[in-house]
């Protein structure tokens, strides 16, 4: 019964693109970054972390993976993990972890060289993992937790 009242919560949370309490969590939507197509939230506030869920290189609004092969997808997944940020308040800034997951580990030096685009000194800590396969075919995904001053 609980769970359903939480759940329902969520739901008019997304609705209206603002975060829902669900006790100690807040939960995080904005229809400006890829919109969730499994169980699973695009972000959760507990007190002043936040976690966000993997973002990939879907063009919000339209679902399309974005074009510019490898480089384009990471620009987009970086731009995405952008936004969210916004959504939450805060900032690329805020951002202390990051894990990126390719499908070509061997491009490494060119997602590299994009991230340094979006993120300044002092860098979050970031693992880089090599995947196999990656939803809908993409060439990357990252995801990444937040710490914010409220």
């Amino acid at each position: 019964m609980t769970q359903v009242a939480e759940r329902s919560e969520v739901q008019a949370a997304q609705a209206k693109n603002k975060p829902a309490e669900t006790s100690d969590r807040s939960i995080i939507y904005t229809d400006k970054a890829p919109v969730p197509l499994g169980t699973y939230s695009q972000g959760v506030k507990v007190g002043n972390m936040i976690f966000l869920a993997a973002q990939t290189p879907v063009v919000p609004g339209t679902n399309d993976i974005a074009e510019g092969g490898f480089e384009g997808q990471v620009r987009q997944t970086f731009s995405n993990l952008k936004t969210m940020a916004e959504a939450c308040g805060g900032t690329l800034a805020d951002v202390v972890q990051v894990t990126v997951y390719i499908t070509d580990i061997s491009k490494f030096t060119t997602m590299n060289a994009i991230m340094a685009e979006y993120f300044t000194q002092p860098y979050p800590a970031r693992t880089t993992v090599g995947a196999a396969q990656l939803a809908r075919n993409t060439l990357v995904a990252i995801d990444a937790i937040m710490v914010t001053r409220s």
